[in-house]
Order: structure tokens, then C-alpha cells, then sequence
């Protein structure tokens, strides 16, 4: 149906004369001309579309603005956007298809220049003058376009700013393509029904979720792999804690175990870190231009992962920090070029394209459904036919749920019931997100308390994809972890369950097979707990002790050791393989090799 629309130009209805420009248009995809074929029949004031990250929302809002400026029912067009980049963005877009839009307007400024038909600016920007940006508005017949429209919350100055520059726009479209917000402040030109149990929730237009998207080939399948591991850290009393990452416990002790894992000193973000490198090279078969991109907590943990990875890869690694200049221009020499690692703190979060993102690795301790399905999109868009994603996640249960429930669209409700607004542990997603854009970690939930990372190790968990978890774990460079890290970078969704499963029945079937093998791997009939445990400790106050004489990080020692001494990973080494690497450390010590 959609489709059709754009091959025949004539017997247009009069009623709407922006259709004339369809004969010309290139080729939409189907949900982008049904949502056009939508928003043309009913003329609205007012139109939210809900589409997943990576579908196209930026080119279907243009094909709007400029059907509506070629017919004359809009003579200007405003776009705002959370960030800069991203205004530079739109404009780029908009000038491909004949429309002038200048992202580097300011209010100062107090009108753009005459060779634009309008401006991007930030929600931010209209906050701050949200009188200039009414009076223009006024001055003119405008088309608004909110992108990201979830920004604008009542309870935030940009939700005040946007309602009093933009209510008497002749039209706005708002966009999004992220779960809303928790809290139960309405969001500006964003239309409500209540529900029977009378809870108003948010009316979309049109929506066109991540399962449509995956079916039609429109966003790339994701494959979650999943990391756990030994955490050991000292509370801020004195006390020594250790726990297997993602085993549940407390709520205070995931967290920890959580921070413990992404310490840049430890053991678990250089094996994982590795890992992905590992997958990268293997989707960069079939992919060769494929990148890879680490979300970090802060400006600290970027560069240090960054220059982990500068030491696996032996290649220059690009590093997006929201304090640097020239962040928008390494983003774009990034996208178009073929370099392997980029990794960036939030930068990269929203809405930002580099459509060649195939690895990623969810390396921050920021956990809302928000900030995740934001992060997540930056890997989904498909450049052709069959491209997987790959994102590497703490086995943690917050992430675990998220990614399980990818396909799930959730509307923005009001009126929740009282107790989650007086949950003490309850804070809204936006307040989240806001704080986790301004970069200040110690208001995040995982860094309230003080604490010292004592050592982490990682050890693969499973996969997670479409709903279902696939794998019996191992340790880092096992069979079973290659078996997934040496999947195809090119197969369709159906293909990628197929291939999941068969690796999950060869995995099964081996330990089947070799019960004597696994029982010496586990040690389950002859290890003393005890010693394994002095063991450990004994090495990683060696490893501790190494890393203070050379300035080596904790984890590129482990691995050394591992590599030269054979054996597992710390949890799944037994006492022998241990001891070992115990008489190794001490040959270092002593100038032997």
C-alpha cells in the first residue's frame, strides 16, 4: 500500500494538495508511507510518532516538512533536538533533500539569516529564551519538530520553555523512539486517554515498535552477550565482600559487585573488553568497515578502557568526552571511516547515527529502561540485509530484564498509584538520564557509597536473544564462549535463532559427553573451598603488588599469566593452575623470566 503511493502521481485527492509532491519522492519504506498516507489524511495540529531507534523517524519528519513547505501550509521549520550534534545532524539531513536549516543559531542571534527556512536548536536553548522562540513562531507559519520528544516533562524548565515558544506553531510533529518517562508529569502537544483502571497513558499516532522493524529487515537483530564473574571489593566499614556477579543477593551488594566489574584495575573489563574485539574481528568478515563502541560511566573510565583497548587492538582509539570541542567532528570522522574502537561517555547515546556500530560494550552503571533502549539503538541500524548486532552486557538482573524485553513499547502513563511515588528507592527515569548527561557520578545509585574495588574476573554467562538465553557458561577463551563469539556477522533474525540453538544442543551434548573432563574443570569432588579461596586472595595481593612496581593495570597482568601459563580464569582455575601463576609472579619479582 505504502509504496504505491510514491509511483503514482496523479488522481490526488484536492482535498490534500502536499500529495502532489509524492510522484517525485524517492522510495519511503512502509511504515514511513504509511505514517505519511496517515498524517496527510487527518492534517493534525498535533502528531506523535513512536519508532524504534535506527527505523528512520528523521527521514519521515522531512518528508513531511518538506511536503508541507512545497504546498505552502508551513513557510518555516524549528527543530529541536537534545544536543548539538544532534542539531547538526538535522541540518545535514535536511539539506540533502533541498531544505535549509541552520544548527548554528543562537539566541543571540535573534533571527537566523536569510538563506535558511529555519533552525535546529536545543531544548536547552528554548528553555532559556523561550520568548524569542514564541515570537518567532508567531512571525511565521511554523512547523515544530520535537525530537525526542520525551525530553519535554512538565516538571522540567525544557517542558515550560517548549509549551510557551511552541503552542501557537500552525503545526507540530513530535518524535520519539524510547520508552517514556516514569514519572507523572504530561508532556507537552502529547495527547492522553485513561486507561479503565484510570491511569491516563500517552497516544501515539503512529507506532512502529522494535518487532515490526526486525521483521521487515529495518534494524538488525542483537545478540546480548552476557559476562559474569568474581567481584571482591572492601566496603567503606573495613569489611571484604565477594560475590558472583548477577547472582541477585541485595540490592547494595549487585550494585557493588556491579562497580567491582567495571573498575578499570580489575580483571573483568579487559577480558570482556577482548572478548568483544574477538567478535568484532569476526563480524568484520562479512562487515568490513564494522565498528565497535564502549559506553562508559565517566571521563576516567573512558580513557583507561580506551587505552586498554589501545593495547589488545595495537590501534588508535577514537574517545568521545562531552567536555571536548571537537566531539561532534571525531563522531563524524569516526562514522565515515573503517577504525575499529570508539568509546565515548553518554555522547553516543541519543539519536546520534553512526550506522556502522556492529559491537558494543554496555560498560556504565546506568540502568534505566530510557538511557538502555537510547544506548542499544545506537548498534540496530541496518545498512543491509542481514547485519547482527552485538552488545556485550554486565549478568546483571536490571540489564537482563532490559534486554529481554526488547520488543516491549511502553506508553507514558500519568496517575500512577501512590505507593510508586512514595517508593523511598523510586526516582524518575528523566531525573536519572538528566543526571547521567551531566556526568556526575556520584549521583548515580551504584556510587552513593564509598567503596574499593579489590579484584574482578570475568567468566562468560550466556546469550540473550528475542526472549531466550542460550549457553551453559565458561570461562573467558573457552569452547563455549568461541561458539558464540564466532558467530556469523551476517544473518537474518530467523537464521541468528536457528544457529543460537544448535550451538546451545552442541553445548549440552559435549558435557554430556566428557563428565570426567568437567568434573576435573569444576573440581567439584576434590577442591578444598578453603584453599581456593587463600589461593585467590594470595594472587591478587601478588597481581596488586606487580601492578604498583610496572603501572600495569590488574587486568592485562591476569591475562599475561593466563596466557603463559595456561588454565581458566581466577573462578574456574583450580588450586594447581594457581599455584603456578603464584611461582610465575615470583619469577618476575625476582628479574627471572
Amino acid at each position: 500500500m505504502g509504496d504505491a503511493l510514491f509511483t503514482l502521481g496523479g488522481n490526488l485527492p484536492p482535498a490534500y494538495p502536499e500529495r502532489a509532491a509524492w510522484g517525485t519522492a524517492p522510495k519511503l519504506r512502509q511504515w514511513q508511507a504509511e505514517a505519511l498516507e496517515l498524517y496527510f489524511s487527518r492534517a493534525p495540529q498535533d502528531f506523535l510518532a513512536v519508532a524504534t531507534p535506527g527505523a528512520g523517524k528523521t527521514t519521515f519528519a522531512l518528508r513531511v516538512a518538506k511536503m508541507l513547505v512545497d504546498s505552502g501550509t508551513v513557510n518555516r521549520i524549528t527543530v529541536v533536538a537534545p544536543t548539538d550534534h544532534l542539531k547538526r545532524q538535522w541540518a545535514d539531513a535536511a539539506a540533502r533533500i533541498g531544505l535549509s536549516i541552520d544548527p548554528n543559531f543562537k539566541n543571540s542571534d535573534g533571527r537566523h539569516g536569510a538563506g535558511f527556512i529555519g533552525v535546529a536548536v536545543t531544548y536547552a536553548q528554548v528553555a532559556s529564551k523561550p520568548l524569542l522562540h514564541r515570537a518567532k513562531t508567531e512571525a511565521a507559519r511554523t512547523l515544530v519538530i520535537l525530537d525526542e520528544i520525551h525530553h519535554g516533562g512538565d516538571a522540567l524548565s525544557w517542558g515550560d520553555g517548549i509549551r510557551e515558544a511552541f503552542d501557537p506553531a500552525t503545526r507540530r510533529l513530535a518524535l520519539t523512539g524510547t520508552p517514556f518517562r516514569s514519572d507523572t508529569a504530561p508532556i507537552p502537544f502529547v495527547e492522553y486517554t485513561e486507561d479503565k483502571d484510570g491511569i491516563r497513558r500517552s497516544k501515539a499516532d503512529y507506532t512502529y515498535g522494535y518487532g515490526n522493524a526486525l521483521k521487515d529487515h529495518v534494524v538488525r537483530p542483537v545478540l546480548f552477550m552476557a559476562y559474569s564473574g568474581s567481584m571482591r571489593w572492601r566496603t567503606s566499614a573495613g569489611e571484604e565482600m565477594e560475590a558472583q556477579l548477577g547472582e541477585g543477593f541485595t540490592k547494595d551488594i549487585t550494585a557493588h559487585a556491579w562497580r567491582t566489574a567495571l573498575d578499570p584495575q580489575g580483571e573483568w573489563i579487559p577480558s570482556v573488553l577482548a572478548a568483544a574485539d574477538r567478535r568484532l574481528t569476526e563480524v568484520r568478515r562479512t562487515v568490513p568497515d564494522a565498528g565497535a563502541l564502549v559506553i562508559a560511566t565517566d571521563h576516567d573510565d573512558a580513557r583507561a578502557y580506551a587505552d586498554q583497548l589501545k593495547r589488545i587492538t595495537g590501534e588508535k582509539v577514537t574517545v568521545i568526552l562531552s567536555d571536548d570541542a571537537k566531539a561532534s567532528e571525531k563522531i563524524e570522522e569516526f562514522s565515515a571511516g573503517d577504525s575499529r574502537w570508539m568509546v565515548a561517555v553518554r555522547m553516543v547515546s541519543e539519536g546520534v547515527d553512526v550506522p556502522r556500530l556492529c559491537v558494543g560494550v554496555y560498560a556504565t552503571s546506568t540502568s534505566t529502561p530510557l538511557f538502555f533502549a537510547q544506548a542499544i539503538g545506537r548498534f540496530v541500524r541496518s545498512r543491509k540485509r542481514g547485519e547482527v548486532a552485538s552488545v556485550f552486557l554486565p549478568s546483571v538482573p536490571a540489564l537482563m530484564e532490559l534486554a529481554n524485553q526488547m520488543e516491549l513499547e511502553r506508553d507514558h502513563a500519568l496517575d500512577r498509584p501512590e505507593q510508586h511515588i512514595e517508593d523511598p528507592d523510586f526516582v524518575p527515569e528523566e531525573s536519572l538520564m538528566d543526571e547521567a548527561n551531566r556526568e556526575e557520578k556520584a549521583s548515580d545509585a551504584l556510587t552513593k557509597q564509598k567503596f574499593e574495588a579489590l579484584h574482578s574476573q570475568a567468566s562468560f554467562d550466556r546469550v540473550l536473544f528475542d526472549g531466550g538465553e542460550f549457553g551453559t557458561g565458561g570461562a573467558v577463551g573457552s569452547e563455549e564462549e568461541q561458539d558464540f563469539l564466532g558467530i556469523p556477522g551476517l544473518l537474518d533474525a530467523d537464521q541468528v535463532g536457528v544457529l543460537l540453538r544448535q550451538r546451545q544442543l552442541d553445548q549440552v551434548s559435549r558435557r554430556r559427553n566428557r563428565p570426567a573432563a568437567h568434573a576435573e574443570e569444576t573440581g567439584a569432588d576434590v577442591v578444598d573451598h578453603r584453599q581456593l579461596l587463600e589461593l585467590r586472595n594470595q594472587l591478587a595481593k601478588n597481581v596488586s603488588a606487580w601492578s604498583a612496581r610496572t603501572g600495569t593495570p590488574h587486568g592485562i597482568i591476569h591475562n599475561k599469566l593466563r596466557e603463559v601459563c595456561g588454565g581458566p580464569a581466577v573462578a574456574q582455575a583450580n588450586a594447581d593452575q594457581l599455584n603456578r601463576r603464584l611461582s610465575k609472579l615470583q619469577d618476575w619479582f625476582v628479574g627471572r623470566k
